[in-house]
């Protein structure tokens, strides 16, 4: 692969995690990597990881709303600030620091204006250049404004608030001016010194000069596309995104598709409004979960109990043979104290979760409000929780977008972004119940694991729909039962067929209600009865 088509891997990640369409390239050799708001440049002699790290931040701060135009026109010719600023932002987008400074990009503004001490951002940061990203329309949402364009030359991000140049030779930085005889004359009048920064004015008066051309020069980058997610395109293996590939089953042939499905996770880190973290208590929910998932745990050494403790009867009988009187704690007893349950959250984020109830409410509000109850709750008993969403637009994009990992804690943060969470895309859902499986195998770290899925039981994507799909996903449920993974199923608020949801979930078990509070009295009966059949003896070797 050659170096010019090397960053365009990252093309996919990027457009994703900015949520706009972006195009990769290579800046020129020297140049650290920035954003326009349409492509993003990566340093030429950067690695792949460094390419992939420089990505992720420049597509990261798009998405934040980080390079606003608000924003950029107070870094505009201040380069010591906008380094400062993007120390403390990009920090915080990525999540880095475990006390972030701040908690928005005019926090992070005002910090990096003030005499905080902080700490230079790594290399692979990169720089913000306000110029390039003020004259690119659209760059951070809203189109560049008169007043952003006006005398602004193309390096005027490249100045610095610092720089001890006198301004006065700024005023001779003129196209028809093409020698340095005036300059040298003014510095001798006025006693100016040539600036130790890198911009060229006031130090050789330059000529630049920009008119519009008929034809594009050789060197000229073409404005990004957005991608289209079919089959032809076939985004995510062709520019070797990360992922990995799923079998998808054939009812009609038989068969699987081996490696046919390519699966994503990766973290949600879209804004979060603090205000929309709140869940609803189902102390109902609670009572009914608390009972769920409890280990037996054998304490020793007590006065009473189910069976003899050989140790200690063995000690008691040496301290009693030795003219002592202990305790006759010589037994042992077995109590469910300790949880040992690992559950993964799968919340369909698909368009067709928009579909409206009875009442008129949306089915995805249902689901998320079931997600973000479930999670909080299970989390509060001493469960390890996980939640992720998932969408798919194709074959080769299955994403799922984790709201919250094993190893994090379901926190306003996570709430909110269950709550803000908007559908789009299909449902294969068959993919990705194989890519929530390999999650849990992986990351649960407890000996009993289970799959919740909360979805309308409709699947349906290019290529994938009716009977085909429907048998997908049952085989794909009974795959995860077979490695020792329990399903269950909940369609919530939606109005599926009962017909439909016994041929999608009936290799798990499932159930379906208006609402959360109307299954939340059977609750500890259907997890346990998920669980309960992992051990039930089976007719044959393959799923069913």
């Amino acid at each position: 692969m050659s170096n010019v088509a090397a960053p365009q891997r990252f093309r996919l990640l990027a457009t994703h995690l900015a949520r706009r369409s972006l195009d990769i390239a290579e800046a020129a050799p020297g140049e650290a990597a920035y954003t326009d708001g349409r492509v993003i440049f990566v340093s030429a002699d950067g690695s792949v990881d460094d390419h992939r790290r420089e990505v992720c931040l420049q597509a990261m701060l798009l998405a934040a709303g980080s390079l606003s135009p608000e924003l950029v026109r107070a870094l505009r010719g201040r380069r010591t600030l906008a380094r400062r600023y993007l120390a403390v932002e990009g920090r915080r987008v990525l999540g880095s620091d475990p006390t972030p400074l701040t908690i928005s990009p005019a926090e992070s503004l005002s910090v990096a204006r003030g005499r905080t001490a902080i700490a230079d951002p790594p290399a692979w940061f990169g720089v913000i250049r306000p110029a390039r990203l003020l004259r690119t329309p659209q760059a951070s949402g809203a189109a560049a404004t008169a007043e952003d364009l006006r005398d602004l030359p193309d390096d005027a991000d490249e100045s610095d608030e610092t720089s001890e140049e006198s301004k006065l030779l700024k005023l001779f930085h003129n196209p028809v001016l093409n020698s340095t005889m005036l300059s040298d004359f003014l510095r001798k009048v006025f006693g100016g010194s040539r600036s130790e920064s890198d911009d060229e004015a006031g130090a050789e008066v330059p000529v630049h000069t920009v008119r519009r051309a008929r034809s594009a020069a050789p060197q000229a980058r073409p404005v990004s596309s957005p991608i289209a997610f079919t089959d032809a395109g076939r985004p995510g293996a062709t520019v070797g995104i990360a992922g990995a590939l799923h079998p998808e089953w054939d009812v009609f042939a038989g068969r699987y598709r081996p490696d046919w499905c390519r699966v994503i996770d990766y973290p949600m880190t879209v804004p979060a409004d603090a205000s929309a973290g709140t869940v609803p208590d189902d102390p109902v929910l609670r009572q009914r979960l608390a009972r769920v998932g409890l280990a037996h745990r054998v304490m020793r050494r007590r006065a009473d109990g189910d069976e003899l403790d050989t140790d200690a009867l063995i000690d008691f009988v040496a301290e009693t043979r030795s003219g002592n009187s202990p305790p006759e704690h010589v037994y042992t007893e077995r109590r469910k104290i300790a949880r040992e349950l690992g559950v993964l959250i799968l919340l369909d984020a698909s368009g067709s979760a928009n579909d409206a109830d009875t009442e008129g409410r949306a089915v995805h509000e249902h689901q998320r409000r079931a997600a973000a109850t479930l999670a909080a709750t299970l989390e509060d008993l001493g469960d390890r929780v996980a939640v992720y969403a998932f969408r798919s637009h194709g074959r080769h994009a299955v994403h799922l977008p984790a709201i919250k990992t094993f190893d994090q804690r379901f926190g306003i943060t996570s709430r909110a972004r269950v709550n803000q969470l908007q559908p789009s895309g299909y449902t294969r859902l068959g993919a990705a119940v194989r890519g929530a499986g390999d999650i849990l195998k992986r990351d649960a770290g407890t000996p009993s694991r289970l799959l919740v899925v909360l979805s309308d039981g409709f699947p349906y994507d290019d290529g994938y729909e009716g009977r085909y799909a429907e048998a997908d996903a049952h085989r794909a449920l009974a795959e995860l039962r077979a490695d020792g993974i329990a399903c269950l199923c909940l369609s919530i608020g939606a109005v599926t067929a009962t017909g439909t949801l016994d041929r999608v979930f009936g290799a798990a078990g499932y159930a379906s209600a208006p609402a959360l509070s109307d299954v939340s009295p059977r609750m500890d009966e259907l997890f346990l009865s998920s669980l309960r059949e992992l051990a039930a003896p089976r007719s044959s070797g393959q799923p069913g």
